[in-house]
C-alpha cells in the first residue's frame, strides 16, 4: 500500500471513530425536548396532592406538578401536560406522546418489561376506604372475611397484592378509580384499597369516608418517574434530575406543599 493510500486510510478510520462518537453521544429525547422547546410530562389529572386538577380552582396541583414544572426550568424549556391514565400511560410513552411519565407511577415488575424506571422518589403502604356507618369494618383486620367485597383498580399494583393475600374475602376489579368509591357507596362493594395520597383526597373531600390504615406496614410501593425504553441519555438525565431534587431539597418541599411528607425518599 503506498504511503498516500495509508495516510487516506488512517484519516478515513479517524472519521469513522469521530462520527461513531458523535452518534454515541445523541440524546433524541433530549435533542427533540430542546427543538421543540417543551417537555411533554405524561399525568393522570385526578391524583390527589400528585398531579390533580382542582374543581375549585380548575388548575392542576401536586408534588408531580411543582416538580415537573421544576424539570422544566432545568431543561431551559416550557412543560406541556399530557392527560392519560394508569391503563394507557405505556402506550403514550412508546407512542412518544410523552416524554416521561410524572404522577406518582408505581414500579412493578409488569411495567419494568416495557419502561424504564428512574430510582423512587415516593413509597406508600395500601390503605383501604370504607363508609363511616359501616356495620363491621371498623379496621384493616376486618376486611378479610368471608362476605366481604373489596374493590380494586385493575391493572394496579393493589389489584396483584390482593390477590395474593386475600384468604376470604371476594376480590372485585373495576376500570376507571373513581369507580372504586362508586362500589363502595353503593353497597357493592364494602372497602376499596388505594395509596397514602388518594387515601387522603378521600377524607379530604367526601364527609362519609373512612381510611383504615393497616396495623403495620404493608408492602412498599415505590414509585418513580418513568419512561420509554431506548434512550438511555434520557434516562440518564432524568436520574440526574431525581438525585438533584433530593440533594437540594426541592423533593422536600414540594412533599411538604402537598401533604406528602411522610413517604418521601430522600436518599
Amino acid at each position: 500500500m503506498s504511503l498516500r493510500a495509508k495516510a487516506s486510510a488512517f484519516f478515513f478510520g479517524i472519521l469513522i471513530l469521530l462520527t461513531g462518537n458523535a452518534f454515541a453521544e445523541t440524546n433524541p429525547t433530549l435533542d427533540a425536548i430542546t427543538e421543540r422547546g417543551q417537555v411533554n410530562v405524561c399525568i393522570w389529572p385526578d391524583y390527589f396532592s400528585i398531579t390533580y386538577l382542582s374543581p375549585r380552582t380548575q388548575q392542576l396541583e401536586g408534588i408531580d406538578i411543582d416538580l415537573s414544572q421544576a424539570l422544566a426550568t432545568d431543561l431551559g424549556v416550557n412543560v406541556n401536560y399530557v392527560k392519560t391514565h394508569f391503563g394507557r400511560f405505556m402506550d403514550d410513552l412508546e407512542a412518544g406522546k410523552c416524554d416521561v411519565a410524572m404522577f406518582g407511577v408505581g414500579n412493578t415488575e409488569a411495567r419494568r418489561q416495557r419502561i424504564a424506571f428512574t430510582e423512587p422518589y415516593l413509597a406508600s403502604n395500601m390503605y383501604a376506604v370504607t363508609t363511616q356507618n359501616h356495620p363491621f369494618i371498623k379496621r384493616w383486620q376486618d376486611i378479610d372475611q368471608k362476605g366481604v367485597i373489596v374493590c380494586v383498580q385493575r391493572g394496579t399494583y393493589m389489584e396483584s397484592a390482593m390477590r395474593k393475600s386475600l384468604k376470604h374475602a371476594t376480590l372485585t376489579t373495576v376500570r376507571k378509580p373513581n369507580e372504586r368509591e362508586l362500589e363502595v357507596l353503593s353497597g357493592r362493594a364494602d372497602v376499596f384499597i388505594t395509596d397514602y395520597p388518594y387515601g387522603q383526597k378521600m377524607i379530604h373531600v367526601y364527609d362519609w369516608a373512612e381510611l383504615l390504615a393497616p396495623p403495620g406496614k404493608t408492602k412498599q410501593f415505590q414509585y418513580a418517574y418513568a419512561v420509554a425504553k431506548g434512550d438511555t441519555k434520557w434516562l440518564a438525565r432524568m436520574e440526574q434530575f431525581v438525585s438533584d431534587i433530593k440533594q437540594d431539597g426541592r423533593l422536600e418541599t414540594a412533599a411538604a406543599n402537598n401533604n406528602l411528607s411522610p413517604i418521601i425518599i430522600t436518599e
